[in-house]
């Protein structure tokens, strides 16, 4: 299973998980039709989402750090400010946001359902490799840092 870490860019797991979760709407089971209020939740949701995510981008790239989620260990700093003190992936976690956007707009329970494909997969063929990767980087600091810090939130 290690052959999938940081093997898959993680917007495509998210569009992957999105595409998945549109398909099992179209099997109407639970569906409702969309309207203005689910609409705008849905968009509030989607938004908060991609800000979250580019307000991880804008640390990292403060901070002179890559933002390549393929090569976590040519991080040059470790960054706990901004929205890095309340979560430890911004940018994982603004998907994740996208994603439960799209299932409110989608309202049916298996695409409800579907969304814990994303963190699942994240989690542990992305986020663990990254945090074994900060860890040899970093070592007191990062596991300082983590356990003061939610993974998610």
């Amino acid at each position: 299973m290690n052959a999938l870490e940081h093997k898959v860019p993680p917007p495509l797991v998210a569009v992957a998980v999105g595409l998945i979760m549109w398909g099992l709407s179209m099997l109407g089971v639970g569906a409702l039709p969309p309207n203005g209020v689910r609409t705008g939740v849905a968009i509030v949701i989607a938004l908060l989402g991609v800000a979250a995510a580019v307000f991880g981008n804008i640390s990292f790239r403060r901070a002179k750090t890559t933002v390549n989620p393929f090569k976590p260990e040519t991080a040059s700093s470790l960054v706990t400010s901004g929205i890095y003190r309340v979560t430890r992936n911004p940018m994982y976690l603004g998907m994740l946001l996208v994603l439960v956007g799209w299932a409110v707009f989608l309202a049916n329970g298996l695409a409800v359902i579907a969304i814990a494909l994303f963190p699942a997969y994240i989690t542990r063929f992305q986020i663990k490799p990254e945090e074994r990767a900060l860890m040899a980087l970093f070592g007191e600091q990062y596991a300082s840092y983590s356990s003061r810090v939610r993974r998610w939130i």
